[in-house]
């Protein structure tokens, strides 16, 4: 007896699941293809169901990756490069991504961005960022670049709560940027 998730769905039953799927989180254009075409029981229903959810408006690449960046950018304090790294892999579109990300980004002081990131992982509850030591330097830096802020935005960041002036100086001379994330 074949497994629950092989059943392969009509076309009626087709829409009906690519509504459960965007009921139950935010997906790209690509991903609910990708979902459509291993549940489908033929190829040919995929392209008229992303069309309808299209026209109802239930199904926009451009909507979802504002959406996107504008979360990422707010609730989670990360860097544009890192953003646009996530609608990446979210298969959006490079054009709808960098254009998104161009409008949520827009105005927004990096710098202080990265300090509230900083901020929420190692400051104490309503107490004062400090980091200690070129250890505890080290790890933010390698969590400020994760987190998509270029090396000047990290680096200057990490100087205004660090002790450890070797080790930013030694980042100050390395090369910049020569890490991105994917």
């Amino acid at each position: 007896m074949a497994a629950r998730g092989d059943k392969k769905l009509e076309a009626a039953k087709l829409w009906d699941y690519a509504l459960r799927v965007l009921a139950g989180h935010a997906v790209s254009l690509a991903e609910l293809r990708d979902k459509l075409q291993r549940k489908a029981a033929s190829a040919a229903d995929v392209q008229p169901v992303l069309e309808r959810l299209a026209e109802y408006g239930y199904l926009d690449d451009q909507r979802f990756a504002e959406h996107f960046a504008a979360l990422r950018k707010e609730d989670q304090r990360l860097g544009r490069a890192r953003v646009l790294s996530d609608l990446r892999k979210r298969r959006v579109h490079a054009v709808v991504a960098e254009q998104a990300v161009g409008e949520t980004y827009a105005g927004t002081d990096e710098a202080q961005l990265a300090e509230e990131h900083l901020r929420r992982r190692y400051a104490p509850a309503g107490g004062a960022l400090r980091l200690s030591g070129p250890k505890e330097t080290a790890s933010a830096y390698r969590r400020l670049r994760l987190a998509g802020f270029s090396h000047p935005v990290s680096v200057g960041a990490l100087r205004r709560f660090s002790d450890a002036d070797d080790l930013l100086e030694g980042l100050e001379e390395g090369p910049e940027d020569a890490a991105e994330p994917d």
